[in-house]
């Protein structure tokens, strides 16, 4: 594939990123995406204790090739009360990337780039990706409206179009990338490269039930839909008979409590550490009340493949 800003700052030999997904991304997943030439991304709240992070980093960095890149995903806000003992560990252990989400990046910006590690900064908006551009992020991951999880309110041709035009750093897209065809129009839009979760899930690397990949095979497009249930932010999950039961809104009292600005906070803080149980349930035990993250590139998932095949399908 073509030779962008992407491939160069990160030295790799296609411009993808694995996107980092909560839960299910691991370091076989990411080794494979190194061995087949992209970058490979992890939450950082995929791992419980900061020495389980610790030894994840140096498993990755020993098994680093030429042509990939491995980094994190950093979620930066108060809800995160692990943050800044991760940014640490992750600085000191040395990682090629770190992608922020949920909050400002600019103390993350300034202690990565001391130890010469790039930083990527989720943006929805313009107004966002102005600001962390001023605090000197390397790349803008532009988080439109086909994106998995917490998506943004643009469809890839705004929100490119708009990013490209006013920032001077490169734009990444995140949402709606499922096979190569998608990858050249983001290119074409003036991406410098994508980042694709999705289709990643339904890999036999994922650490996830079988029953979540194959309902990443068995739904698509049409199948997915918004809940507030989860984070309480916005979040795409696939449509089961479970998510039809309970509803994608906030229940009556979160409502009434999130519109008090003292406890605001507390509320998503709490609808958070809820959210993700729930989630991580889904994820490794499969019950009636499952409850799983996907965006709508899940349309092209056909089959549970090795992540090795499904780099082939986005590049050939």
């Amino acid at each position: 594939m073509a030779v962008t800003k992407l491939t160069q700052l990160l030295n790799i030999k296609h411009p993808i990123i694995q996107a980092p997904m909560f839960l299910v991304s691991n370091t076989a997943m990411v080794i494979e995406a190194m061995k087949n030439g992209i970058a490979g991304c992890i939450p950082a709240l995929n791992y419980r204790t900061l020495d389980e992070l610790r030894a994840v980093i140096k498993e990755l960095k020993a098994a680093k090739i030429e042509g990939g890149a491995f980094g994190f995903n950093l979620i930066v806000n108060k809800s995160n009360i692990k943050y800044k003992d991760q940014l640490q560990i992750i600085c000191e252990e040395g990682v090629d990337f770190i992608i922020t989400s949920l909050g400002s990046p600019e103390e993350t910006i300034k202690r990565a780039h001391k130890k010469n590690i790039k930083v990527f900064c989720d943006v929805t908006d313009l107004n966002f990706a102005k600001k962390v551009e001023g605090l000197g992020a390397d790349a803008l991951i532009a988080v439109n409206n086909l994106a998995g999880g917490h998506r943004g309110n643009h469809s890839p041709e705004v929100l490119i179009s708009e990013l490209v035009k006013n920032c001077a750093i490169p734009v990444i897209s995140a949402g709606g990338v499922g096979c190569k065809k998608d990858i050249d129009k983001m290119l074409i839009l003036g991406a410098e490269g994508v980042s694709v979760g999705s289709p990643f899930i339904a890999s036999e690397e994922a650490n996830v039930t079988e029953e979540y990949k194959q309902a990443c095979v068995k739904y698509g497009a049409n199948d997915i839909v918004m809940t507030e249930r989860i984070s309480g932010t916005p979040c795409t999950v696939i449509n089961t008979p479970y998510v039809q039961k309970i509803g994608t809104k906030q229940t009556w009292i979160e409502r009434i409590l999130n519109k008090n600005k003292k406890l605001k906070k507390w509320v998503k803080m709490i609808r958070f550490s809820i959210g993700m149980k729930a989630t991580e349930k889904a994820a490794k035990k499969a019950t009636y009340k499952t409850v799983w993250v996907a965006g709508p590139s899940i349309e092209h998932t056909k089959e549970i493949l090795p992540v090795s095949k499904i780099i082939q399908q986005l590049i050939e």
